[in-house]
């Protein structure tokens, strides 16, 4: 049966990243990058699309652990189990940060009496879908189809046999010993990497995640779940070029058996300003230089060309397509790959990494000399295209719309050139042309994006549908929080948008914006806005409730994903989900005055 998604854990090696089940099974793992092909793809499928389990030689299918927890201030995870017979053990499972290639290591410690572990690996390649050569080679394994390639050794040797397609291995550990198993991915053209001692690599893994963690400023009430949060984020960055994916996975549903599906193993814009606030204000200026740094990178070139979505090194070319012999997480089918959000027209993004880029220089982090250039000619292409209609930061696949958001977003564009002219002076830009631009779009805004007999702006010019993203109005600054237009909106989202104490992004009842039939479940990054607004608007007490109540929506090992089903008690869609996480963050920095 298909575990829950808040069921697994992330591990990773800050280029690509895998999901343990609470089974023990390793049912997701993309190599070498977090948007290569997976070679563990039974969480899209079944076992026959790739796993690796590790459990008692006796435990059932679908038979959990004990208990699981991260080892504090890191990203290595320990499975507490116990057997029939009362004898127990625990499984580590990490990927240390690389040398030449990427390594799972799966540590077996025996804690009391004799327990008999069996381990079963089935490697498919390609999302599941090719079944690699295996062979013996100097009393190691090797998996071999095209162009991948995977070794698979434990130390000290068990016995490993071949069945089934898979490769198998079963072993006693008694209290205080250790076997160790490591699955290594290289090119098939490319000699073996040399091996990594998975017990030396545990000690560094283990120091220096927590050398990392040591690192963070905040010293609120939150601590914990700030700090899981900012280690998840740090999980979800591609070191190389400091670009952080939206999400490990791709296709986890909005809605179980549902068409929602999507693949976010990419860099998205849009999170662009969050995150990087979150990083400045809780002490990382490396990663946030970093993120700076890609995003530079990635929206260099014309601006007419800018897209709402990258690569994770930058790449632009991000086609669409399905996977026909997965079934998908639940029967939740298709199962797709690449996204083709990525051609959209989202004008709010020319706000959100302008406000980012100026953000960075308020912040304190060093300048970059050709950032402003680009930024005023991400300006001129705004101020000629956003009276544009748009599909809006939530990529509806229906007719484009004049969406209010995106207008906001257009504001903030013009606004944070305005501030960054009246800073200093010296810079190129008409400040003058830059404040009537502003001044316009406002206009614009109160007047066609805002529905008086209800008090609230709306989804879309001439909507009476409403939109989550209006909660952000505040927060960058297009209105104070005090005026009664933004107290009225945020009352309205929290009536019409609200469900079991969270909040959706908009409504998928009747014909909907998106152009997509089902339903979703309520979006956790704007819950997390619902509390920012809450709190700006005087209402503390009930902020911090809802911050409270997302706080329990976390799993076991501190994880959000990007949606949740309040009458299921589920987690849905993509896993761990960064703008969940970003959202944590940010409204933990709200509530302690930090925001």
């Amino acid at each position: 049966m298909t575990q829950p998604i808040e069921d697994y854990a992330l591990i990773g090696d800050l280029m690509t990243s895998g999901l343990v089940g609470r089974d023990g099974s390793i049912d997701w793992l993309c190599l070498p990058r977090f948007d290569s092909a997976a070679c563990f793809a039974a969480l899209l499928g079944d076992e026959e699309n790739g796993h690796w389990r590790i459990a008692p030689a006796d435990a059932a299918d679908g038979e959990r652990c004990t208990r699981r927890a991260y080892v504090d201030g890191s990203l290595v995870l320990e499975s507490y189990w116990e057997t029939r017979d009362g004898a127990a053990f625990k499984v580590i499972d990490f990927m240390p940060q690389r040398h030449t290639a990427p390594d799972v290591m799966r540590i077996v410690e025996g804690i009391s009496g004799e327990a008999t572990v069996r381990s079963v690996l089935r490697l498919r390649f390609d999302y599941g879908n090719v079944v690699p050569w295996v062979r013996r080679c100097d009393g190691d394994r090797v998996a071999v189809a095209g162009p991948d390639s995977a070794w698979f050794r434990s130390e000290p040797p068990v016995r490993t046999w071949g069945e089934d397609n898979s490769t198998r291995s079963e072993f006693t550990v008694a209290a205080g010993e250790r076997v160790a198993f490591v699955l290594t991915w290289h090119p098939s053209y490319d000699p073996r990497p040399e091996p990594v001692d998975p017990y030396e690599a545990l000690g560094q893994s283990l120091d220096g995640w927590r050398e990392w963690a040591d690192q963070c400023r905040y010293e609120g009430p939150y601590k914990e779940a700030v700090t899981r949060s900012l280690i998840t984020l740090k999980a979800l960055t591609y070191e190389p070029t400091g670009g952080i994916v939206a999400a490990s996975t791709t296709s986890l549903p909005e809605e179980l058996g549902g068409v929602r599906n999507w693949d976010y193993r990419y860099c998205w814009l849009r999170d662009s300003t969050l995150t990087l606030g979150s990083l400045l204000a809780t002490g990382y200026l490396d990663e946030a230089r970093a993120w700076r740094a890609w995003l530079l990178r990635a929206v260099a070139g014309d601006p007419a060309d800018l897209q709402i979505m990258y690569g994770i090194a930058g790449e632009r070319r991000i086609p669409e397509t399905d996977l026909p012999w997965l079934r998908g997480y639940a029967s939740s089918a298709p199962v797709r790959i690449g996204n083709a959000a990525v051609d959209q027209l989202q004008l709010d993004v020319y706000g959100e990494v302008i406000d980012s880029l100026y953000l960075a220089r308020t912040s304190g982090l060093p300048s970059e000399k050709h950032a402003w250039q680009i930024q005023l000619a991400l300006l001129d292409f705004l101020e000629r295209n956003w009276r544009r209609p748009d599909e809006g930061l939530w990529e509806v696949r229906g007719p484009r719309r004049h969406f209010t958001h995106s207008k906001v977003m257009a504001w903030v564009a013009a606004d944070r050139a305005v501030r960054s002219l009246e800073r200093d002076p010296s810079m190129a830009g008409d400040v003058e042309r830059w404040r009537a631009i502003r001044d316009e779009v406002h206009r614009d805004v109160c007047e066609k994006g805002y529905d008086p007999e209800r008090n609230t702006f709306t989804q879309y010019y001439g909507s009476r549908e409403l939109d989550a993203a209006t909660l952000l109005i505040p927060r960058v600054g297009f209105l104070p929080p005090e005026d009664p237009r933004v107290i009225g909106t945020v009352d309205a989202v929290r009536a019409e948008l609200g469900g079991g104490g969270l909040v959706r992004r908009y409504s998928t009842e009747g014909p909907s914006v998106d152009g997509l039939p089902g339903d979703e479940g309520a979006f956790l990054a704007c819950s997390f806005w619902l509390a920012d607004a809450l709190h700006m608007t005087g209402r503390e007490k009930e902020a911090r409730v809802l911050f409270e109540r997302l706080l329990a929506v976390r799993n076991d090992v501190g994880l959000l994903a990007e949606e949740y089903d309040p009458i299921a008690g589920r987690q849905l869609g993509n896993f761990p989900q960064a703008f969940s996480h970003v959202g944590l963050v940010n409204t933990a920095l709200t509530l302690g005055g930090a925001g």
